[in-house]
């Protein structure tokens, strides 16, 4: 009898076992996971999506990244259903590559946009300018020489007073649509890596934010910033999904994604962490 008791009292106790594990490993509604494609993150990019955690959180909401090291990979997955959203290109890429690749891939949010900068030339190891007004008259200013950075770069000028040109928007520009340049710029291009190596040399230089770092540039020395508008609107990063995704499962868990994105909390993260190199652009 005592022999019976102990295995029924056994039993009793491993169903408990069993009920409570389950109750325990209670799947998540799949509704409320979005898995997000990123390159591999920078520490500021981290430091955004760990605040956009942190918000989701409350709403039952988990993001579940996959960082990619070539830049086809993310729309790939994206293809392939392997991630709900991407998070690593801007407009003037997803059209790119919508078109190449017969795609229908649509923005979902915009998030931040990574200004290209002037910076003044160098005598002596010190700034000559510390504002564009003070650039001379038949100055050289270095620009990447490659078609896109090239249409950025005299984008940018245009911006800053120095010239003006005769394309607008996504069209690209290149130094056949200068229409005015008042203060007759000479503008000398490189290749875009060289772009930081003739700061001694030339007046001003058009660096990309890749090469500031690596030429130990302080990107807060730039003396001018390439504004938010039309002409750089081609260049605002964004959150990408397959075109239809308001009528998938995941759409308010998505949604719930941009306005934990959106907040002022993770403006001041990016502004902060980026050290101004990124600007949000909601």
């Amino acid at each position: 009898m005592k022999l019976k008791k102990r295995v029924a009292l056994t039993g009793c106790l491993l169903v408990s076992v069993l009920v409570l594990g389950a109750c325990g490993h209670k799947k998540q509604d799949q509704s409320k996971i979005v898995r997000v494609g990123t390159m591999a993150k920078s520490k500021s990019e981290k430091a955004r999506w760990d605040k956009v955690e942190a918000f989701l959180k409350k709403k039952g909401i988990t993001l579940k990244f996959t960082e990619f090291t070539d830049y086809t990979q993310p729309n790939k997955a994206l293809g392939s259903k392997e991630i709900d959203i991407n998070a690593f290109q801007h407009y003037n890429y997803l059209n790119n590559w919508n078109k190449a690749h017969k795609t229908n891939f649509v923005p979902v949010a915009e998030t931040y946009f990574t200004s290209f900068r002037l910076y003044s030339g160098t005598k002596n190891g010190k700034d000559k300018y510390t504002s564009v007004s003070q650039i001379p008259n038949k100055a050289t200013i270095a620009i990447p020489n490659d078609t896109v950075n090239e249409s950025r770069s005299l984008y940018l000028l245009q911006s800053a007073g120095l010239l003006t040109l005769s394309v607008s928007g996504d069209t690209l520009a290149s130094i056949s649509d200068i229409t005015t340049n008042k203060k007759d710029i000479v503008l000398k291009e490189v290749d875009a890596a060289q772009t930081a190596r003739t700061l001694h040399s030339a007046d001003a230089a058009i660096i990309n934010n890749d090469f500031v770092t690596e030429a130990g540039i302080n990107p807060r020395s730039a003396i001018f910033v390439e504004p938010k508008s039309a002409n750089a609107k081609q260049w605002y990063n964004l959150l990408v999904a397959q075109k239809g995704w308001q009528d998938s499962d995941k759409a308010k868990a998505i949604k719930e994604v941009v306005k934990a994105y959106h907040t002022d909390a993770v403006k001041k993260v990016i502004k902060k962490t980026s050290k101004g190199l990124d600007q949000p652009v909601w």
